[in-house]
């Protein structure tokens, strides 16, 4: 079976992880240093120049010059401190011609997207690989966000129906205005709808055949899945043979409460997570540092074993 990822992600190989019968999936170093630090979703932040330094030409960090970033809007909602910013296409960075939306104070980048391509080069895309390894039925994506993961899906598989959920109606405001999200409703009217709410309480007729879940609030994934019952709550909505794919986190996620640690916060996703999927969990490490961010997805006996990622 062959999944179609991006240039970053190569072939996948295990090593083992300190949860009780959990192997771990690290994918190796991208092929091209200039995509050595691709902004995971919510791994990385944009920053404003700090005035007590003599630098404010460039992001901290990120190394993006200033006067290459534009922001679209930027408001508070009720869930939110919503901005969207527009990198140049002239801009020596990986992010250059990008648009992006980040939710919380420190900045965590909660979607993407590029005028002329779908793939992000981020977790994103390993989204995007689910639909091989369920059965037939629809996609639940629990945390929409602007729509990253949808576009990537219903434009790389036609027979995928899509039903997602986000809790603040703002966000999807901004996703149509700004994230082409009203032209990718016309375009898929039968296989895209979008569901305002809490995600948590996600249910269809008959059932998901996967479900896509990326909830963060504040800077940290919610507090709801280190909570083992949580799962046992979303397994009921799977098909038999159903699967899911969690964004957990990890060191690289910028909390608002300074006193939280997202690594921690991910242990205690994954070990809530491994009480209910004991012998199906597997962990993918979308690079080679420590402190990326991970996924989680559940899976049966080692089907992911065989699977062998395409370049394209």
């Amino acid at each position: 079976m062959k999944l179609a990822v991006a240039q970053s992600f190569i072939n996948i190989q295990p090593v083992i992880l300190n949860l009780h019968q959990t192997a771990v999936y690290r994918l190796p170093p991208p092929l091209s240093t200039s995509y050595r630090h691709t902004f995971s979703l919510k791994s990385h932040r944009i920053q404003t120049p700090n005035p007590q330094t003599t630098t404010t030409t460039q992001y901290e960090d990120d190394g993006i010059p200033i006067e290459h970033v534009k922001t679209l809007v930027k408001f508070k909602s009720r869930h939110n401190y919503i901005r969207v910013l527009e990198v140049s296409r002239i801009a020596d960075h990986p992010l250059a011609g990008s648009r992006l939306l980040l939710l919380d104070a420190p900045g965590n980048i909660h979607s993407i997207s590029y005028l002329f391509k779908s793939i992000t080069n981020t977790y994103f895309d390993v989204f995007a690989t689910l639909p091989p390894l369920l059965p037939p039925g629809p996609l639940g994506i629990l945390g929409f966000g602007a729509g990253s993961a949808a576009k990537l899906i219903l434009e790389t598989y036609p027979q995928i129906i899509i039903h997602g959920w986000e809790l603040d109606s703002s966000v999807i405001s901004v996703a149509r205005e700004y994230f082409g999200l009203t032209k990718m409703e016309a375009k898929y009217p039968d296989r895209l709808f979008i569901h305002i709410g809490n995600a948590l309480n996600a249910s269809i007729k008959d059932g998901f055949s996967g479900i896509l879940i990326d909830l963060f609030s504040k800077g940290v994934v919610i507090p709801e899945l280190q909570n083992p019952q949580t799962w046992y709550n979303l397994r009921k909505n799977l098909k038999k043979g159903g699967r899911i794919m969690v964004n957990v986190g990890g060191n690289c996620v910028e909390p608002e409460d300074i006193s939280k640690d997202g690594s921690v916060i991910m242990e205690e996703t994954l070990k809530a997570m491994h009480k209910v999927f004991p012998d199906e969990l597997f962990v993918l490490s979308l690079e080679s540092r420590k402190d990326d961010s991970s996924l989680a997805l559940t899976v049966q006996g080692i089907m992911l074993i065989k699977v062998d990622v395409a370049l394209r």
